[in-house]
């Protein structure tokens, strides 16, 4: 289940309808009823937040965005998309990671799921991550 107030369109999270469940867009957010409009490829529906799943951040989901990366001297491993910068620290596995771009800075000390990205790269670029004009 995901948190209402975190999601925003564009945001890539998994929809489950009886049963099946399929990684889809938000295309529409619905605030007074709290239910979200997601496109998964065949449709648009009209899901409640506890029938939403986070998309775990994979090496395989950077990459789709665009991002290079780069492993570091330390172990750590960097991944960038433009001026946007995220180190993933030694043996992490995902589980913690630090996001710069330009001076701002920031640390998320959990598991972050791609929505969860998506929002804070927006925040600090201004700019949708699946954009292609940004990489």
């Amino acid at each position: 289940m995901l948190k209402f107030n975190e999601l925003r369109e564009g945001n890539y999270v998994f929809a489950e309808n009886e049963g099946d469940s399929r990684r889809g867009e938000i295309t529409e957010l619905n605030t007074d009823d709290k239910q979200v409009c997601v496109d998964n490829g065949i449709q648009d529906f009209w899901y409640e937040p506890n029938q939403l799943s986070p998309v775990p951040i994979t090496e395989e989901e950077l990459t789709g965005f665009k991002f290079k990366k780069e492993k570091m001297d330390d172990g750590s491993i960097k991944y960038s998309k433009g001026a946007f910068r995220m180190m993933i620290p030694k043996e992490s596995h995902f589980s913690a990671f630090e996001l710069w771009y330009k001076d701002e800075k920031r640390h998320v000390p959990y598991n972050m799921a791609v929505h969860i990205l998506q929002n804070h790269f927006y925040e600090m670029t201004k700019m949708y991550l699946n954009d292609e004009v940004f990489g």
